[in-house]
């Protein structure tokens, strides 16, 4: 049976339409996945709490979810249990029943969604609560009672072993929106400090994140970074220069420079934040080349593990280094009046969270979908910014890096080198074993 067809109905949040995702594949799974992923990336846009790092795990344990109940009744994939650091087996499914594959995948993503977006505002509640009832609905059709409660309880089963062994990765609590009650600033003129004056931001976002259990990473010591260059106020310096380099950009931006810039920006409540971003173009092209449901959950866990370690690397190495950002630097020695085009972040400079990340993302999806493999990325154009066409990953991998340096908010070597960060940790989720 087709569950979506002639489905209409909508859910309003925050001015957002929802409706299923035209058919991808003639499983009625990829339109359950697609319809859960369209609320996520809205919800994450609407949750404040949802700034990258979260979102990253968010999307990372939410693809695990939906991997399990998919490999749990496929012959083609194999489950990450074993595999993944904290991943406990998935419960067995009673031997010779009959399970519905649908109702298994909505009940096990409708509590994923349920508990990794606990915190988002009444219009989230009331909106996923909606979705959960008309998918519910819509996936029992023609169902007999048996088989829907069997299928039922073992999504939910399924769903709750995960998010179980999620609650000690050390990321499960977020207080105060992410920035720490007290905190303690460095002293030497390289440390960071605010770069606003928003009284919640005079400490910096989520400083104990790289503490956080890795998915596929040995240790938390993995994909090591060297030190940014060292900080020096004199022009023949290497640090001045990169400062220089910024500055100069920021004087002479091209139209072209500046859509990029904004095009990749992706800011928290503005966006379905970095991560998000590469999570819609696994579905712009999973709709595209109509992908069946073991190649979209695939993407996704590979994806969302790949970013979500890249972000707890990452942000181990911006506090083991804690440097100033380039307008702090820039209106200490440069130019006191100086002003970049996007918003500085919150938090120290090297490496870019942009740029480890989107390094991860594309080491990641070359390895799913190989080289070349141009696409489109549609993802702003509900905000107004045209699509972009891509040869490969790592092309809009650099360009979402350098971005980041059109900006004005990173300097050259917190870019080039989170770019080979993501790479590394990329690989090890590439070595990785999914398919049997």
């Amino acid at each position: 049976m087709n569950i979506f067809k002639g489905f209409s109905a909508t859910l309003t949040i925050a001015l957002c339409l929802f409706a299923p995702l035209p058919a991808q594949a003639s499983d009625d799974r990829t339109q359950v996945l697609g319809t859960w992923y369209r609320m996520i990336l809205e919800l994450v846009r609407h949750t404040p709490t949802q700034t990258p790092p979260v979102a990253s795990r968010s999307f990372a344990y939410t693809a695990l979810i939906a991997y399990e109940a998919t490999a749990s009744g496929s012959d083609r994939l194999q489950t990450l249990a074993g595999q993944v650091n904290g991943l406990p087996p998935a419960p067995p499914r009673e031997a010779g029943a009959t399970y519905d594959e649908d109702v298994v995948l909505n009940a096990a993503l409708g509590l994923a969604v349920e508990v990794y977006f606990a915190n988002t505002g009444p219009t989230g509640q009331r909106a996923k609560a909606a979705l959960a009832k008309q998918l519910g609905t819509l996936t029992a059709e023609g169902v007999d009672p048996d088989t829907l409660a069997r299928s039922q309880a073992y999504g939910i089963a399924l769903a709750e072993t995960i998010i179980a062994a999620s609650t000690t990765d050390g990321g499960a609590v977020i207080e105060n929106m992410g920035f720490p009650m007290t905190y303690t600033l460095g002293g030497e003129p390289q440390d960071w400090v605010p770069t606003n004056l928003i009284q919640l931001q005079q400490a910096p976002l989520l400083p104990a994140w790289g503490k956080n259990r890795p998915l596929t990473l040995p240790d938390g010591e993995a994909c090591p970074l060297p030190p940014p260059p060292a900080y020096s106020e004199d022009p023949s310096s290497p640090f001045y220069k990169e400062a220089m380099e910024v500055y100069e950009v920021s004087k002479s931006l091209t139209d072209e420079q500046k859509t990029i810039a904004r095009f990749w920006s992706d800011d928290p409540m503005l966006s379905p934040t970095p991560p998000g971003h590469w999570v819609a173009i696994i579905f712009q092209i999973a709709e595209r080349d109509r992908m069946p449901i073991e190649d979209q959950v695939n993407a996704l866990v590979r994806l969302g593990m790949a970013v979500s370690d890249g972000f707890i690397v990452n942000w181990r190495d911006k506090y083991k280094y804690d440097l100033l950002r380039p307008v702090t630097y820039i209106r200490r020695v440069i130019d006191p009046k100086w002003e970049p085009i996007l918003n500085t972040p919150p938090f120290p400079e090297y490496p870019s969270g942009h740029s480890t990340q989107s390094g991860a993302a594309a080491q990641v999806l070359t390895a799913v979908f190989g080289e070349p493999f141009a696409f489109t990325d549609s993802t702003h154009v509900d905000d107004g910014l045209a699509p972009r066409d891509f040869p490969d990953f790592w092309t809009a991998a650099n360009e979402a890096g350098i971005s980041r340096l059109y900006g004005g908010i990173h300097f050259r070597a917190a870019i080039d080198l989170g770019l080979s960060q993501g790479a590394c940790v990329g690989d090890f989720v590439n070595a990785l074993q999914t398919w049997k």
